[in-house]
């Protein structure tokens, strides 16, 4: 692994060879910079229920900070995206012509920025409270929209934390969310990652398959659902509870309010031609 220096900010990590930045977001200024991202208030047709747009913000030191909040009584929180998954916008009663047929699938979005095979990274500080959970992945805007991940994408979960210090098993999966839905996993997950503390979390993505990276450090390699699909960049804070049967939050929930998830960047690069 070898540094990559950007001026005035930490540097990334990189797998060894030549590389150049293709996308980025230090998340410099006040304001984050809304010609790379979008707000994720939707989820497989509907509106949810515990995403909202002002639950994160940019500090002034180059991080921006997703913070768990009390919504009239319910713990809500942001999520951001850089394209939309063409299932998630609920579906607005429609006609075929004359013909009362209904197409079940909402409006569909322009991507802010999709990319395919290359190096993701994210430095950020994990959440300290297990009432919600953080995630940086990346997904195809049409995943399920055939069998095949080579012609319609995979999800690729780069790091999602649903307990303080503690990060899932690395994860691809393909085939949409429904009967169809494949999956792989890395073996082990990563435990006792200091939460005081900013971590690196790495995508190499390329013909061979998909290897990740904690802090520099191979963390496991997937080789199957491989493809070369471009896909869109999500940050991801979530309320425990919403997905469960009851689809309400988890008692832990309430009491995590006030705590924070903050990303310092988010860089794509390339390997020089």
């Amino acid at each position: 692994m070898r540094e990559f220096q950007i001026g005035g900010h930490e540097p990334s990590i990189l797998p060894e060879g030549d590389w150049v930045l293709a996308w980025a977001d230090e998340f410099d200024g006040t304001e984050l910079d809304m010609s790379k991202w979008d707000y994720r208030l939707n989820m497989m047709g509907m509106r949810w229920p515990s995403w909202e747009r002002d639950c994160v913000r940019l500090d002034g030191r180059s991080n921006a900070v997703f913070t768990l909040t009390n919504r009239d009584g319910k713990p809500v929180c942001s999520q951001l995206q850089t394209g939309c998954n063409f299932m998630d916008e609920p579906v607005k009663e429609t006609t075929f012509g004359s013909d009362q047929l209904q197409w079940n699938i909402g409006k569909l979005h322009e991507s802010r920025y999709l990319h395919g095979p290359g190096y993701y990274e994210c430095r950020c500080r994990l959440q300290r409270k297990s009432g919600w959970w953080s995630a940086f992945w990346i997904q195809s805007p049409v995943i399920g929209a055939s069998l095949d991940p080579a012609d319609t994408g995979v999800e690729i979960d780069i790091m999602e934390s649903f307990e303080p210090g503690k990060v899932l098993r690395h994860n691809v999966i393909t085939g949409g969310y429904g009967q169809d839905m494949r999956w792989e996993k890395t073996p082990d997950e990563h435990v006792g990652l200091d939460t005081a503390q900013f971590h690196r979390f790495g995508l190499l993505w390329d013909e061979t398959g998909y290897t990740f990276y904690i802090d520099g450090k191979e963390d496991g390699k997937i080789q199957k659902y491989i493809t070369a699909r471009p896909e869109f960049i999500l940050i991801s804070t979530e309320v425990r509870g919403f997905r469960e049967k009851a689809h309400a939050p988890r008692p832990e929930a309430y009491d995590s309010v006030g705590d924070t998830f903050l990303v310092d960047y988010v860089r794509v690069f390339d390997r020089k031609a």
